[in-house]
């Protein structure tokens, strides 16, 4: 029985599916303005991670996940570059597929964008000021009266108070925080639905209030529900969503259709850097691209976060990214010298090697299913590792575990299935530059040894030094 943590319980409750026909799964995806950094694709991960854990019980998952393609941040740096907003935005879109295909992350079923939906926005948030949730300002903009939604909080536990409302009687600092799509809770506020914009302001749609665009939180109310119904299964996204993002989502979306919006809402923890708060500052900010740039595999990033549960702060150093690098190869080279087999749907593994290690069938020792059971519980993807590695290590028949091993890496999403029973080919160019770098290092020459190893690794092998000589994994 597969269990998961809810936000809104603040408890792990079983997990009921509204139907057995599907599971209705929305992520909220990227805003598309820059590269994603490392502790967005973490939240990524989590949400694959989740997906696979569905599909492996059976479940048939309808997955959505938005791109944000108009919102504050887009706009300030289309105006800096005094470049189009869709320039921007169909070019991080491009960087943020190809970050997820790097890292083996499951596609959704459907990338709704929000510039595609406005209309939708319009007459959705016109509902609103009709059954008197929302009010309209004087410059047309408009904005959810959170003191008329009784459970405002429910999420997050913040208590919603009735605030003072009209552009005229609050001060200029405190209109553009109102209007301000992200703040915390020591600022609890009714928050912007639509926004006025200036008559010369080329990013603009009209509307029934005059020229605006939608605030942020109403985006992903209208396209969740298109596609997934009023009422859906699963919620997932950042703990930093939790408020004011989903509390949001929740007053509007409950307000809009006086049903329950999600049954479970599911958030990922932060990731640290060295410790801390990951910051362009700080100079701790890294994308999947800075990664590659110091020669990592983006699986091994892929590994590291599996090492931690999602509930938990992660904390990336360049050491522990070293470390689950080691660990995967280590894992790959093992599986490599297992005999090659195949999976067939109806009759299992299939022995492609005459080897004896393969023996008599043996009692199978049930990995799989302890595997799964850890899952489970909550996405416990520490321990799923600990059961892979325990299996590998064990002296069940080399046929079981490879059958074990593929099934388990339809969850962990590490490609193992590109390196069981298949011995490295080591290209001649490779062969000759780990030779280069051997005389080097002899000649105590190490800047050109450090040199001829990265682009030993530009070529996507990596190179360990051991007292035997130099291993190429």
């Amino acid at each position: 029985m597969l269990k998961l943590f809810n936000t809104l319980s603040k408890k792990i409750e079983d997990f009921n599916p509204l139907t057995s026909e599907q599971v209705g799964l929305y992520t909220c995806g990227p805003t598309v303005y820059d590269f994603m950094h490392i502790g967005n694709l973490r939240t990524f991960l989590f949400s694959d991670t989740l997906y696979r854990v569905l599909s492996a019980n059976g479940y048939k998952v309808k997955f959505i996940q938005n791109i944000t393609d108009i919102d504050d941040k887009i706009i300030k740096k289309a105006k800096e570059e005094n470049i189009p907003l869709s320039e921007i935005t169909n070019k991080y879109t491009k960087f943020y597929f190809e970050d997820l295909k790097k890292l083996n992350i499951t596609p959704a079923d459907v990338y709704p964008k929000a510039t595609e939906h406005v209309g939708k926005m319009a007459k959705y948030i016109e509902k609103l000021v009709e059954k008197g949730l929302a009010y309209v300002e004087e410059d047309g903009s408009v904005y959810f009266d959170i003191s008329k939604f009784e459970d405002y909080g429910k999420l997050s536990g913040v208590e919603g108070r009735t605030l003072k409302t009209g552009t005229r009687i609050l001060s200029r600092a405190a209109r553009e925080l109102r209007s301000s799509d992200e703040y915390n809770k020591d600022n609890i506020q009714d928050f912007a639905l639509w926004k006025a914009v200036e008559a010369d302001e080329k990013v603009g749609y009209d509307s029934p209030w005059g020229r605006g665009r939608p605030g942020w939180h109403i985006e992903c109310s209208v396209m969740s529900q298109e596609y997934l119904g009023d009422t859906f299964d699963i919620h997932a996204g950042g703990v930093d969503l939790i408020f004011p993002h989903h509390e949001n989502e929740i007053a509007q979306s409950e307000g809009y259709t006086g049903k329950k919006f999600v049954n479970f809402f599911l958030h990922g923890e932060h990731i640290l850097v060295n410790g801390a708060k990951m910051s362009k500052s700080l100079k701790n900010f890294y994308t999947l691209k800075d990664l590659e740039k110091k020669g990592s595999d983006p699986m091994a990033y892929r590994y590291l976060v599996l090492t931690a549960h999602y509930r938990d702060k992660l904390n990336f150093t360049w050491e522990s990214l070293q470390a689950a690098s080691n660990a995967l190869n280590k894992l790959r080279e093992e599986i490599r010298g297992w005999p090659n087999v195949i999976l067939n749907a109806n009759k299992g593994s299939q022995d492609l090697d005459s080897s004896p290690l393969w023996g008599p069938s043996a009692q199978n020792d049930n990995y799989y299913q302890r595997f799964l059971d850890v899952l489970n519980n909550d996405l416990n993807t520490p321990q799923a590792l600990a059961v892979l590695h325990e299996m590998i290590s064990s002296n069940s028949p080399i046929s079981n575990k490879a059958k074990s091993l593929l099934e388990m890496d339809k969850v962990l999403g590490l490609k193992l299935d590109e390196y069981l029973g298949k011995k490295l080919e080591i290209p001649e160019r490779v062969k000759k530059l780990v030779e280069e770098r051997e005389d080097a290092r002899k000649q105590g020459n190490f800047e050109k040894s450090d040199e001829l190893r990265k682009k030993i690794i530009e070529l996507g092998f990596e190179i360990k030094d051991t007292p035997k000589g130099p291993k190429i994994t």
